[in-house]
């Protein structure tokens, strides 16, 4: 992990995102010695978070969909 002083830190912020982004991660130390770590934070999704269809299916359409499915078990 790399690491860069505070004053570069500011000034060149959108390219340590990208570093952080592509390497996982970069260090800022400030002059008092204090270090600091930006990561990339990955966000999770369930595999069931998708996207709805809107097929405008009334609640009796559904269950005649079930039933009839249900039938051919």
């Amino acid at each position: 992990m790399k690491e860069y002083t505070y004053s570069e830190a500011r000034q060149r912020l959108a390219d340590l995102l990208d570093l952080a982004q592509r390497e996982g991660g970069v260090r800022i130390r400030r002059r008092d010695g204090s270090v600091f770590a930006l990561t990339r934070i990955e966000e999770r999704h369930s595999p069931l978070d998708v996207p709805s269809v809107d097929l405008a299916l009334t609640r009796d359409e559904i269950l005649t969909f079930i039933h009839e499915g249900r039938r051919f078990l």
